[in-house]
Parts: structure tokens; C-alpha cells; sequence
């Protein structure tokens, strides 16, 4: 009995908080590219993935049925691909053809097209074909990216028993550095699955029994070129990875002691590249955080302020930046207390998910030119005898007092204390910060996009760039600065909480009074996109901040 109960509380207590958060495992598919010896190149697959463009439109096409019937058309099958079709006698071709309406209308990109199964004496048990969208111009690479990527999960994962597969691309096609990436970065991110809380038969979707997925193509890149583009979207997939385990683990599990834990493991793994710090309550206090201190407490979890650092192996750091991270590890919503959603305040910390996931993928990219401090202010907002009331004060730690209006606006005083220490005590030349910060900030942009508030143009511009290649989708609020009435207290310097309307205008507001004017700083709510009902953690943000980091040591401003 003694055995099985210990069993209950391998990282917890009843008396003590959870200390450690395990990880899910990533993919341990063994993803490469070649761009030579594809002669034979199907005869060592279980798998065969063909890369198949939509036939051309056409403008003239009549619209009566009957014509549209008589239509036929010619598989666009060359090289390796057309002497597989040859081998086969042709059925891959007849695939097509009889398939042609789905084969049309459904070859955008990342589409999987009919399969034909095992065929004669063919070693493979698959031949599938994959929609790679129209055909590139002679100028332009192929469009493969995410879509492709998990398109090709989804296959391997559900075709049981198959070790190897292949994936030919087009012949003579260019394939950007950008879209193998893209599609590595999906392929991995598709696989992810949260086994770490469920007994018996687990849920599978790492395509345990696949041990290779070859890109094969002939086209100008490299094979290196092509394998270094596949191991950073690998790279950028681990870190997603990490996001999504941070988001989706329960209280019990992850708290401000067990993230902190997480942060220290994160250096351990990265060789060097990442070194971590993290401040006590004591440590806090001495710094004058009281903001980030009155919210945490009202938690018997210690608060555990956690500070990266990425400092680039070689070469000279042309910029240091600051990347901080709301860290509510769950909003009770103090004695404000939420009245609904409550179950969901798990992805609270999704802010500092984002961050300790970009860290994780920098800590393996290793991107030169730039030095980034991520931070973290990592505590739970619980009631206690303790807890902040509406209508205390508190002191942050840049000397501004707030006037406490309502305890469920407490990410924002964490936050405020993070962004002093990243801009006073490591003197960053940029900042941003990511968090799950306003519901009114889902209300303006729903679940798939996420706010950005600047005053910096450049910065804006920097962040919708870096938006359109992670796929990570951003728009661009309003800074009205009449709202900062709203934010005007008689007693103190400030309230933490403006009118009902605006709401997500009014914490971009108050938030910039902890950041230096003339530095370029960036808030980012992903308070929408950041969970997804139906998948829970998306990863979101943490592509996104990883990508803006790296841009950073390109700069020699």
C-alpha cells in the first residue's frame, strides 16, 4: 500500500509544492535531405511521398458539366517520379487520372491526395501523393511549408509498422531555406502529444515506428543547404515543444518552484549557451519589487523571479535585448475571483511559455550578434490572509505606486517590476514582452490573432515581418494615450485597471510606464491565440520571439 500511495506523489507533497515538471518527448524521427543518388531511390521505402502540383488553370474553361466531364489531363510526372510511375506500370499515373476531380480541387499545398496502397511486389506499403499547390515560375522557389509539414505527420503517424519513408520533391525545383524550415518546424510540432498525465494505453501521435523521413531533391540547393534549413525548424519545434508542456500542465504540477526548475534544466541542456539566475523573494525585495511581490503573496509557493541569459558562442554581440514573459502559473483571480473560465487560468503563464520556449530553440540555434535576457516573474495569484486587496498600494520597483482596483488585473503589476529589472538592471536596448494578459484583447481579435502596442514604428514593422514568416498572425493596436485618464488614481500614481471599454489600450498604457520612453518596446497579448479548445496549448509565440531575437544579431545598430 505504502508503494502505491508514494506512487501518488512522486513530485509533490501534501504538505509540499510540486518541485519538478517532467517534459514530453520530441519526435525521434531522424528527418534529412538529399539532393544525389536517386537512382532507385523507392526501392528502401515503406513510405513513398510524391510532391504533385494542381494542374494550371484554366481562365476559358467552360462551365457547362457535360464539357467538364470530357475533360482529361496528363499527370505532370518527370524524372525519378515518371521512372517510379514506369516501374509500376503506370499506376500512379492511373491514380491520378481517376481521381482527377480530388487530384484538381484539392492540391493546394499540404493536401494528401488519394493512396495507393501496397502494389504488386513493390517493397513499399504506401505510395502517397502529396498537394504541393501551383507550380512555381521559372524565378520563383517552391511554396512547401507547414502545410506539407503536417501533412506528412499526419501520414506517418497513421501508417502503422512503417520504419522509412521518402518524400520526392518535383524535379529541378528550388526549395528555400524559409520553407524546409517551415515544414520541419510543422512536421515535429504535428507529432507533439501530452502523455505525461495518462495511464494505460497512451494516445500516439510521434509515428513511434517511423526511424527516417528522407526529403529527396535534385533542384540548385544543397543537400547541406536543404539539412541545415530541416534541423533549425527541428530546432524551432523543441521549443515549441517546451511551450506547449508549460501551457498545458496543471497547477499541481507546475508552479513558480517547478518553472523555476524548468528554467535551470533549460541551461543545463543547452551546452552552455544559456546560463539562468533565480532571484528569492528576499532577492526581490531588495530590489523594491513590490508590485510583482503583492501579487505573489497571496501563494504559499515562493515567488521565483527567473532570468536567462543567451550569450552568442563567437563573434561580438552587436545588440542586448529583453524578452519578458507574464508568469501566472494559475489566476484565481484573487479576491477579485473569477466567476467562469476559471479551469482554463492553467494558460495564464502563457507569456512566460512563449519565452522559456523561444530560450530553449535560441539556447540550440545559437544565433550570433545578439545577447537576450529572458524574464520571467513567475508566482500564482491564490487568497490568502495575505493577498492583495482591492484598494491597497503598492511600490514597484522604479518607484511608481498603483492603487489596486481590481486583484484580477494582476499580470500587469508582475510584469511591471520584470520590465524595470530588464530595463534598469540589464540596461536592454529593446524590449518586448508576451503575455495572456486581457480577455478585451480576445474580444477585439478573436482566438487566432494576437495584439501588438508599440510606439516605435520600426519595431511595429520589425514584429509584422517576423509575424508573417513564423505564421504566428499579428495585428497592430492603437496606443491612445487620452486612455491614460482612465489610469489616474487620487491617492496614487496610478490604478491598475481603466474604464470597461478599452480595455486591452489601457494595460498597454500602464505597462509603458516601466519601460525607459526612448527605448523600442513592444507589448504582445496572446491571450487569444494561446489556447485552442479542441488541441489545447498551440505553442503560439514561441516561434515568433525566437525569430525576432535572431533578426537582432543581423543589425549593427
Amino acid at each position: 500500500m505504502g508503494s502505491k500511495m508514494n506512487q501518488s506523489f512522486e513530485t509533490w507533497s501534501f504538505d509540499d509544492s510540486c518541485k519538478t515538471m517532467a517534459w514530453s518527448p520530441v519526435s525521434a524521427v531522424d528527418l534529412t535531405a538529399s539532393g544525389s543518388g536517386l537512382d532507385n531511390w523507392a526501392d528502401d521505402a515503406d513510405l513513398v511521398f510524391l510532391g504533385i502540383f494542381a494542374p494550371p488553370s484554366d481562365d476559358d474553361e467552360k462551365d457547362d458539366e457535360e464539357d467538364k466531364e470530357e475533360e482529361t489531363v496528363e499527370p505532370t510526372l518527370e524524372g525519378p517520379a515518371k521512372d517510379l510511375d514506369e516501374s509500376l506500370g503506370g499506376a500512379i499515373s492511373n491514380l491520378m487520372i481517376e481521381n482527377f476531380k480530388d487530384f484538381k480541387n484539392g492540391a493546394e499545398a499540404g493536401s494528401t491526395l488519394p493512396t495507393l496502397r501496397v502494389y504488386q511486389d513493390s517493397k513499399a506499403k504506401r505510395y502517397i501523393l502529396i498537394g504541393l499547390g501551383s507550380q512555381p515560375k521559372d524565378s520563383d522557389s517552391l511554396e512547401i511549408g507547414s502545410a506539407v509539414g503536417k501533412a506528412l505527420a499526419t501520414k506517418c503517424n497513421s501508417e502503422k509498422k512503417a520504419a522509412s519513408a521518402k518524400f520526392l520533391l518535383p524535379e529541378s525545383v528550388a526549395v528555400d531555406a524559409k520553407n524546409l524550415k517551415d515544414m520541419a518546424s510543422s512536421f515535429y510540432s504535428t507529432l507533439y502529444e501530452d502523455n505525461r498525465h495518462r495511464t494505460g494505453k497512451k494516445v500516439v501521435t510521434q509515428a513511434e515506428d517511423l526511424k527516417s523521413l528522407t526529403l529527396l531533391s535534385d533542384g540548385p540547393s544543397s543537400s547541406d543547404t536543404m539539412q541545415d534549413a530541416l534541423d533549425t525548424g527541428k530546432k524551432l519545434a523543441t521549443g515549441m515543444h517546451m511551450t506547449k508542456d508549460i501551457v498545458n500542465a496543471p497547477h499541481n504540477v507546475l508552479n513558480s518552484e517547478s518553472l523555476a526548475d524548468t528554467a535551470r534544466r533549460l541551461a543545463e541542456e543547452s551546452g552552455g549557451s544559456l546560463t539562468c539566475k533565480v532571484l528569492g523573494k528576499e532577492e526581490c525585495e531588495e530590489r523594491g519589487m513590490g508590485a510583482y511581490l503583492g501579487v505573489a503573496r497571496g501563494s504559499e509557493t515562493q515567488p521565483q523571479f527567473i532570468h536567462i541569459t543567451y550569450t552568442p558562442p563567437e563573434g561580438d554581440v552587436k545588440k542586448r535585448v529583453g524578452v519578458v514573459g507574464k508568469g501566472l502559473l494559475f489566476d484565481t483571480g484573487g479576491y477579485n475571483i473569477k466567476t467562469q473560465m476559471m479551469e482554463l487560468m492553467k494558460f495564464d503563464c502563457g507569456g512566460a511559455a512563449a519565452v522559456l520556449g523561444a530560450a530553449r530553440a535560441i539556447g540550440a540555434l545559437k544565433p550570433p550578434g545578439v545577447e537576450c535576457h529572458f524574464v520571467v516573474a513567475a508566482c500564482e495569484n491564490m487568497i490568502n490572509e495575505k493577498a492583495i486587496v482591492p484598494s491597497d498600494v503598492l511600490t514597484a520597483s522604479n518607484g511608481k505606486t498603483i492603487e489596486v482596483l481590481n486583484t484580477d488585473a494582476e499580470g500587469r503589476l508582475t510584469l511591471a517590476d520584470a520590465l524595470v529589472y530588464c530595463d534598469k538592471e540589464l540596461d536592454c536596448e529593446s524590449i518586448i514582452e508576451l503575455s495572456t494578459l486581457t480577455g478585451a484583447c480576445m474580444v477585439a481579435l478573436g482566438k487566432k490573432v494576437c495584439g501588438v502596442w508599440t510606439d516605435d514604428d520600426d519595431l511595429a514593422e520589425e514584429l509584422k515581418d517576423v509575424s508573417k514568416v513564423t505564421e504566428e498572425k499579428s495585428w497592430r493596436m492603437p496606443m491612445e494615450k487620452s486612455y491614460n485618464e482612465q489610469l489616474k488614481s487620487k491617492i496614487a500614481d496610478m490604478t491598475n485597471l481603466g474604464a470597461p471599454y478599452g480595455g486591452s489600450i489601457t494595460a498597454a498604457l500602464f505597462l509603458q510606464n516601466f519601460v525607459d520612453k526612448k527605448k523600442p518596446f513592444a507589448h504582445i497579448d496572446i491571450a487569444g491565440p494561446v489556447w485552442d479548445d479542441k488541441i489545447g496549448a498551440t505553442g503560439f509565440g514561441a516561434k515568433l520571439a525566437a525569430e525576432w531575437i535572431r533578426r537582432q544579431g543581423e543589425t549593427d545598430e
